[in-house]
């Protein structure tokens, strides 16, 4: 069944914001543990070639290079969302400067978009968050990745894998930004405010207006 998506997104670790972002993430929990079950896509075969994207957003050009081979499960799932033309009018929805940048939820005026079940948490792979990483967003629930994605704009060690338990299992890091890594710090530093019950929401839509396989 569709979804949506509630409050996804990676915590941030900035001084005194870290335990107010966990409170306003498990603020939203018990909603949460109603959702469907894991999105099951067939995993390629190991050895999965790098898989090249472009983002075109209203600020320019990202490309990003997905790691198929460490992230099957993950690069497969943003691949069925690219390739239906989900990402396509939405925007980076929350951004934190010397934090990350936040997209794939939600259209201009904060409409939250249907996604599909989540799927599971890849973040064990030996992929990092540092600068220019993009990683899957998403709730307290380990494994409730849907659409919503983020890029690092620097390295977030504190988001990386480190047990599989509920405070260790991480980010998901499933590929690279290769060309306009540029754009994702101009993005970064978009003046923000609070919109619609969301904190760091640009004061002007910084919209994806096309993501493409280049294939």
């Amino acid at each position: 069944m569709p979804r949506r998506e509630s409050r996804y997104h990676p915590p941030s670790n900035r001084r005194n914001e870290h335990a107010i972002m966990l409170k306003r993430l498990f603020r939203f929990w018990p909603a949460l543990l109603l959702l469907a079950g894991f999105n099951l896509h067939a995993a390629p075969d190991q050895g999965a070639e790098p898989v090249t994207v472009r983002m075109q957003t209203t600020m320019g050009d990202i490309v990003l290079e997905l790691d198929a081979d460490k992230a099957p499960v993950t690069v497969e799932n943003f691949l069925e969302y690219a390739r239906a033309g989900f990402y396509d009018g939405t925007i980076f929805h929350r951004v934190i400067p010397g934090f990350m940048i936040q997209g794939g939820g939600f259209e201009p005026g904060m409409t939250q978009k249907q996604t599909r079940p989540p799927i599971k948490n890849e973040a064990d792979n030996g992929l990092k968050n540092v600068e220019g990483a993009i990683a899957m967003a998403r709730t307290p629930d380990p494994h409730s990745a849907s659409a919503q994605f983020f890029i690092n704009v620097k390295d977030n060690d504190f988001l990386n894998f480190t047990s599989p338990t509920p405070q260790g299992w991480g980010y998901c890091v499933f590929g690279r930004v290769t060309e306009g890594l540029d754009v994702v710090h101009a993005i970064e530093q978009v003046a923000t405010g609070s919109k619609g019950g969301h904190q760091d929401v640009p004061q002007e839509d910084v919209v994806i207006e096309k993501v493409t396989v280049e294939e």
